[in-house]
């Protein structure tokens, strides 16, 4: 009996589609690859986004690696937080054979929209490590309240 063995991680053929599917859209709509390697890899900067119900405050930290502070622009619009920039390269080598090129290059971009219990006028961000920390509290409004239930005159007599 013979037995079939998966070579390497399935999702990785994912992320490689998703990743040749983006730069077949980005030459399209470009007419260009982006610089970077051979076909050139789009960056779409990893994020992760909670909300903290104890801290009630929303957490947004964006992996920005090798790229500087300076090189990042965060813009509001309504509830929707963009984080963009452009990433250049520092030298170029010009008669270097490269047997790998994966570091990327050009332009950024990902929109993020923001939950409506964000008190978006107080966002702060902080970048450390190349990680791009993102945070503000949940409106008053959007946090639960409790409400006291009076008694009226009438059930108070009914009751005696």
């Amino acid at each position: 009996m013979a037995y079939l063995a998966v070579r390497g991680n399935p999702f990785d053929q994912l992320f490689d589609f998703r990743r040749d599917f983006d730069g077949m859209f980005n030459r399209l709509l470009t007419g260009r690859a982006a610089p970077g390697s051979k076909e050139a890899e789009i960056f779409i900067p990893a994020l992760d986004a909670r909300i903290d119900n104890k801290a009630k405050s929303y957490h947004l930290r964006v992996a920005l690696p090798g790229i500087e502070p300076e090189e990042v622009q965060l813009t509001l619009e309504s509830n929707n937080l963009t984080i963009s920039g452009e990433h250049k390269t520092t030298e170029e080598k010009k008669n270097a054979d490269y047997q790998y090129r994966e570091f990327s290059y050009g332009c950024f971009e990902r929109v993020v929209t923001l939950p409506e219990q964000v008190d978006a006028e107080k966002l702060s961000a902080e970048y450390k490590n190349g990680v791009l920390e993102i945070s503000a509290p949940i409106s008053a409004s959007a946090q639960p309240k409790k409400i006291e239930i009076k008694a009226s005159q009438k059930s108070a007599a009914a009751g005696a």
